[in-house]
């Protein structure tokens, strides 16, 4: 028990009348020297005066003795075991002229004071903590601090750790929440509210800028180095600074087709991206546009009713997609087969077809092909 701070904590929440003017006699000296009794929910410390079975006692001079009985013996329990007779402890009022006149107090309370105060101290001074996670919700974690469950929002997220959910599914956002369950993150305590018994965290870091002014330094065309900090089936999470990312969107990490960005890349790995959106509070990022674009070079090979040569590197609902060379490629319409089974039996993946350019638009990146059935 932190005995400094709790008898810091007693003298704050103590009711000690003041009088109006100095009174210099005799009587007036003796009742300004005499300190109120104490009241329910004051904070009191004293020597222990014994230990029994079932009881602690402690001198409360010049009020009387303390007693912890009861229920708050059975609550203090794990506290009691470390004390002695001798020991100094404070404890909260909880009751007066009870149990043969002695003062009822609560070393519990008295504790749970004493946190309350410190998680205080730790907002006011940004303190760091390093805590495990206990649970997870769907809107965030749950972690314990010196016995209270505290909520952190996942909101308050680093980047790194926050779920990556395109569609905002909420049980695909518990599963990633889940994952973080049995680590530890560095924390700060953001809110606390004593009466409800609640604490919120936060795991950004306290001395991080507003958003709104970070994104307020870059401008759209922007060509920056940043690093990657999350990979996702849409794209790749890039860090531009600290408590600003951008989304590289997997239509544009290249102009070949990208099946799976985790692949591609590591987190940590250092990337060049370019801004091509600035939209709210978001920046949407682009690694491709880095890239000398192949359909300007295709706009000069190529032309509407030319016979090619490409490989089928995808099929869809659409149809197939047939690669002319690296980021050039054209859609071979299902209609054209009657249907997907049989556009499959035509076509194998990774295979060389011979077929007719039927549209070409390089400014729109458009290309319609047909195949050319050998004899």
């Amino acid at each position: 028990m932190d005995r400094t701070r709790l008898t810091h904590l007693a003298t704050k929440e103590k009711k000690v009348k003041t009088p109006a003017a100095e009174d210099t006699s005799l009587m007036g000296q003796v009742v300004s020297n005499t300190e109120n009794p104490p009241s329910i929910e004051d904070v009191v410390e004293g020597p222990v005066i014994s230990i029994d079975k079932g009881a602690v006692f402690i001198d409360l001079h010049p009020f009387g003795t303390g007693i912890i009985y009861g229920r708050e013996f059975m609550n203090a329990r794990d506290i009691i075991k470390k004390i002695n007779p001798g020991d100094t402890v404070a404890g909260k009022v909880v009751g007066i002229g009870g149990k043969e006149g002695y003062i009822e107090i609560s070393l519990k309370e008295a504790r749970q004071a004493l946190i309350w105060s410190e998680a205080e101290e730790a907002i006011n001074g940004k303190r760091i903590y390093e805590l495990p996670i206990t649970d997870a919700n769907k809107g965030g974690l749950i972690i314990n601090w010196q016995g209270i469950s505290g909520f952190l929002p996942a909101s308050q997220l680093k980047p790194e750790h926050y779920p990556r959910v395109s569609d905002g599914d909420k049980e695909r956002i518990l599963e990633e929440l889940k994952k973080l369950v049995g680590t530890k993150l560095s924390v700060t305590i953001i809110g606390a509210n004593p009466k409800e018994g609640k604490l919120i965290f936060s795991e950004k870091s306290p001395e991080t800028k507003n958003k709104e002014n970070i994104i307020q330094k870059y401008a759209l065309g922007d060509e920056l180095s940043g690093e990657v900090t999350g990979l996702v089936d849409f794209g790749v999470f890039v860090k531009l600074e600290e408590g600003l990312e951008g989304l590289v969107h997997i239509s544009e990490i290249d102009w070949g087709l990208v099946e799976n960005p985790k692949t591609m890349f590591k987190i940590g790995e250092k990337v060049k991206v370019k801004i091509i959106e600035i939209k709210d509070d978001k920046i949407s990022l682009s690694i491709k546009a880095l890239k000398e674009n192949p359909w300007k070079g295709a706009e000069k090979k190529y032309k509407k009713d030319d016979v090619v040569e490409g490989v089928i590197i995808k099929f869809n609902k659409h149809g197939a997609l047939a690669s002319l060379e690296e980021g050039v490629a054209g859609l071979v319409h299902v209609s054209e087969f009657g249907g997907e089974d049989k556009l499959r039996e035509k076509l194998e993946m990774g295979k060389s077809y011979s077929f007719k350019i039927t549209l070409f638009d390089p400014k729109e990146q458009k290309m319609a092909l047909s195949y050319i059935e050998k004899k």
